[in-house]
């Protein structure tokens, strides 16, 4: 069974920090694509970063580029997002997936497993 289990979101005000964490079972990361979804009330899910399936490439949308910190640790499954500087627009429900191709903007593209998600809020 597939299990894919996020941590670390909450509230924090602007400029502020928080440590997205996920562990998954179920399945390996080896050679797959992984990464992080967000999706804001009202707005379409948005791609905020991923791990090619090699590993050897981390990609991040423009608007966190600089800011978010992705890394992950394939012998233990587990993967986090470090997030810094954050502003009241990185409000969203963050989601830990995998999926077949990790895009050069930051998009996980097939995605066949997602977590139910860490709610992150960053107020003004």
């Amino acid at each position: 069974e597939v299990q894919i289990v996020e941590s670390g979101g909450g509230l924090v005000q602007a400029g502020g920090s928080l440590r997205l964490s996920c562990e998954a079972s179920g399945f390996t990361f080896d050679g797959v694509a992984i990464g992080w979804v967000r999706q804001a009330p009202g707005k379409e899910r948005e791609g905020v970063s991923c791990i090619s399936n090699s590993g050897e490439s981390t990609y991040y949308a423009d608007s966190v580029s600089g800011r978010f910190t992705l890394s992950s640790d394939n012998a233990k499954n587990t993967m986090s997002l470090q997030m810094d500087l954050l502003r009241p627009e990185d409000t969203a429900v963050y989601h830990c997936a995998a999926g077949t191709v990790c895009s050069g903007r930051g998009e996980l593209l097939g995605v066949n497993y997602w977590g139910q998600g860490a709610q992150v809020t960053v107020s003004s």
